[in-house]
């Protein structure tokens, strides 16, 4: 476990830390490899079938980065990042980098491996393995206008309207991740800060979430009415980081998406940031949903699962209240990150 985890960390420090394109690859393909055994520890056939798939799909992007950085240095003579792409290589590389991390319209492998996945190793794959590839998209902007605000546009309305139907948190998880890349690469063209800033602040949201689900040991939305009863405290504080998720005022989820929309407005695309706007609505119908099955839903009904056991949990707390405390609570830093 120790020199998989260690493995994952080193190919996502590679691909920092490398200005070729041939280090960045090799980064990308070990962070790849790190967490395959990873996803199929658990011999489940779901887990495997996820698996399966995560690793084509990641091998397909892989290999169209390599295939893109060697076009390139072809066209231009030369392997590094920071040098300005040919326009050609560039946008293949964004569309490798697109599916790398999940985004819309290449969106389809991520709410299908997710949920075959345990709760853990959903996180990793949700928070760590997106920053690779995130950062080489802000090392290589700005690239081809039209397609990155095409690929922005359309994550955030697939990552709403995908996930109003979903009664499995994993997958309203991912329908929710593909939405916030959505509005990161929209001011990515623009503002690379901005859409880091977006990043740091999605990362701890999402942990909080999901160490709230693998506490309550919950994977559909109908389990986690028995929660008020197991963590009373937790389910109190829970619809706060959701809807911060969501990107409500006054917390810290409302930051990056208030910056973003400035941001376009000064860019002079008004309507790019309502069409962003109206699809954040869809993205917070959902997170009120779960909000609501929790903390106001009344448990004993009829639940279609069964009732996990209210054991004490031996499961240290204090990354999730670091986390949860993060997540609500940021906002008043809004005029120091400007």
């Amino acid at each position: 476990l120790s020199i998989l985890l260690l493995s994952l960390g080193l190919g996502t420090t590679l691909t920092f830390a490398s200005s070729h394109w041939l280090l960045a690859w090799m980064g990308l393909e070990i962070s790849t490899l790190a967490i395959i055994p990873l996803m199929s520890q658990h011999h489940h056939p779901r887990a495997v079938e996820a698996t399966t798939k995560y690793f084509i799909t990641q091998a397909a992007a892989a290999a169209l980065v390599l295939f893109a950085s060697t076009t390139n240095a072809w066209i231009t003579g030369q392997w590094d990042i920071n040098f300005d792409l040919h326009f050609f290589p560039a946008s293949m590389l964004t569309m490798a980098l697109a599916l790398k991390m999940g985004l819309a319209p290449v969106h389809f492998w991520l709410p299908e491996v997710l949920q075959g996945l345990d709760l853990t190793t959903g996180l990793i794959l949700s928070t760590w393995q997106k920053l690779a590839p995130f950062i080489l998209m802000c090392q290589i902007m700005p690239v081809n206008s039209s397609l990155i605000t095409f690929l922005g546009v359309t994550s955030t309305l697939v990552g709403g309207w995908g996930g109003l139907n979903q009664t499995q948190l994993r997958k309203i998880l991912a329908y929710s991740s593909i939405a916030h890349l959505g509005w990161m690469i929209l001011v990515m063209q623009f503002n690379q800060q901005l859409a880091l800033l977006a990043l740091i602040i999605y990362i701890p949201m999402t942990f909080s979430t999901f160490m709230i689900f693998k506490t309550n040991s919950s994977t559909t939305v109908n389990t986690l009415a028995a929660s008020w009863a197991k963590t009373p405290a937790l389910t109190a504080i829970t619809p706060m980081i959701l809807l911060s998720l969501g990107g409500l005022p006054p917390l810290s989820g409302f930051m990056p998406k208030w910056m973003i929309l400035q941001e376009l407005t000064k860019q002079d695309i008004p309507l790019t940031a309502s069409i962003a706007a109206l699809s954040a609505l869809l993205s917070l119908y959902f997170y009120l949903r779960v909000s609501y099955a929790m903390t106001l839903t009344i448990s004993p009904n009829n639940l279609n699962a069964t009732t996990p056991w209210r054991l004490q949990t031996t499961a240290s707390t204090l990354p999730l209240a670091i986390s949860a405390t993060i997540s609500a609570m940021l906002l008043p830093l809004a005029p120091a990150t400007l």
